[in-house]
């Protein structure tokens, strides 16, 4: 087993803590036996002692007492209950003796306890001589008894006063005893409370700390923070183990984080694909739907004319017939340029190719209004443009696909027998048109959105359209320098307002 391992580092740390315990418990038990011992040599010998004795001295002044009653008697009786008495005491005071005898006690106390005892039956024996004659007795009693008995005493007092210093001594023994323990033991206490606190302190350094450490880094690392530093990797024991374990799983963590960018990635650029695949789709759906419609006015306009020549072929001077083949050709020039402008608009081609020269804006307008009033004669277009006197520079072809869209989305929005407003004016360095109709409407919500490709009003949904036209007009007018902004309400009707500044012609 490795010294450096965590299990035996804590296996050694809980072996210590147990020897710890074991030796201030039996450090403990020997103080207290120490102050046991004490206090048994208190209470089985020098207690026993001084109460042996206090029953000797009384017991022997008692005696002494009952010597005198004896002699004192007057009567018979008297003397017998002297003598029951002294036996009385007699007994008593062997067994006090008896009981003193088997009480260990050191060689001088021994001594004074035999020196009682000689002179204790020299007292006895002189009592029964006095018992023997009452006049010899009296005598007895005043000399050798009392001699005799104060001898004892004496002895006996020597005996008392040496019993009562021994157990003064063993008290103060006994005092000092408690205090060395109580000293040692919260001494060892303390030194085990510092020792614990040490242990604590280690296995809280060496041990929680590095491993709530760890738990707070695995917590970043699943929140995705991988930046998060490492403590203990160069540790040999578990810990740094388990610092290794959390540096694999971060580097896992990276790992499957460049996979799920990498997927993320690859997902986008599908998605981008996909949506792509799907604007080239909607766009061809658009083109052709586009086409259908936006060829129908110049259609509509052969078609009449053509109809017109068949009708009338034989009436219609050279002149006329010139004039309907001249607008039959226009109608035509008008459907390539509008297939050019589709094709650039479905290319994403945003900078239009501009043929700039001069041209007569008033004559491009009354054209136009000229040609959807053939397509629509139940409408009524007013065209007021006689302030549009001075030619202006631009590309003749796109501008006209641009007003054309205009007037063909005011046409088409337009209620039956309704009327259309074509106003022009020139003032300083700037032309303004607007076209004006007083059909269905633009909702509030929809018209940030009107000039966004394919973007279509939320009330026109029964109403063939591409939404294209509008979105190709504002972008033929914003290239020419130009503004085009709508004004309109819903149910009411709509102007379009068109602001062309003033441009020269491009120098070869």
């Amino acid at each position: 087993m490795r010294f450096n391992s965590l299990r035996t580092r804590l296996s050694l740390a809980y072996a210590l803590f147990l020897l710890l315990v074991l030796g201030l418990g039996a450090f403990s038990i020997r103080q207290l036996d120490d102050y046991n011992r004490v206090t048994g040599e208190i209470r089985d010998r020098w207690l026993q002692s001084t109460r042996i004795l206090g029953d000797l001295n009384n017991d022997t002044s008692d005696f002494r007492a009952a010597e005198g009653s004896f002699l004192l008697a007057d009567t018979a009786l008297e003397r017998r209950d002297s003598i029951r008495e002294m036996a009385l005491l007699d007994e008593s005071i062997t067994h006090s003796l008896e009981r003193y005898r088997k009480i260990r006690h050191d060689d001088a106390e021994d001594l004074m306890y035999r020196d009682f005892l000689t002179h204790w039956r020299d007292y006895r024996v002189t009592v029964n001589q006095v018992e023997t004659s009452e006049t010899q007795g009296r005598n007895l009693y005043r000399t050798r008894s009392r001699q005799v008995y104060n001898r004892a005493s004496e002895a006996l007092g020597r005996l008392t006063q040496w019993n009562l210093v021994g157990a003064r001594n063993a008290a103060e023994r006994e005092s000092a005893t408690y205090r060395d323990a109580y000293g040692w033991i919260v001494a060892a206490i303390f030194m085990a409370g510092v020792l614990l606190f040490a242990a604590i302190g280690f296995i809280t350094r060496s041990v929680s700390d590095p491993l709530l450490r760890l738990a707070q880094c695995m917590r970043r690392i699943a929140n995705r923070e991988t930046t998060v530093p490492i403590q203990g990797l160069e540790r040999s024991d578990e810990i740094g183990v388990m610092a290794r374990s959390v540096e694999i799983f971060r580097n896992n963590v990276l790992e499957l984080l460049q996979s799920q960018h990498d997927l993320a990635e690859q997902t986008k650029t599908l998605e981008k694909s996909l949506a792509h695949e799907q604007e080239l789709t909607q766009q061809q759906q658009n083109f052709v739907l586009m086409t259908s419609h936006e060829f129908r006015t110049p259609l509509s306009l052969i078609d009449g004319h053509a109809q017109r020549l068949i009708k009338a072929k034989e009436r219609l001077s050279t002149e006329d017939i010139a004039e309907r083949a001249q607008k039959i050709r226009t109608a035509s020039q008008r459907m390539t340029t509008l297939l050019d402008s589709l094709h650039r608009a479905m290319q994403g081609q945003e900078e239009l190719a501009f043929q700039l020269a001069p041209f007569d804006l008033k004559a491009l307008l009354l054209k136009l209004t000229q040609e959807y009033q053939e397509v629509r004669p139940n409408l009524r277009l007013l065209a007021n443009l006689d302030r549009l006197a001075i030619p202006l520079v631009g590309d003749e072809k796109q501008l006209t696909q641009a007003f054309s869209n205009l007037l063909s989305n005011a046409v088409k929005y337009s209620h039956e027998q309704g009327i259309i407003e074509i106003h022009g004016e020139q003032e300083i360095h700037r032309t303004l048109v607007e076209i004006t109709d007083h059909g269905i409407g633009i909702p509030a919500k929809d018209i940030p959105h009107i000039f966004q490709r394919y973007f279509r009003g939320s009330n026109v949904a029964s109403i063939t359209g591409t939404g294209m036209g509008l979105s190709l007009a504002h972008h033929i007018l914003t290239q020419h320098g130009g503004t085009l902004t709508v004004v309109s309400e819903e149910g009411n009707g709509t102007t379009f307002r068109v602001t062309l500044k003033e441009m020269s012609v491009p120098t070869p």
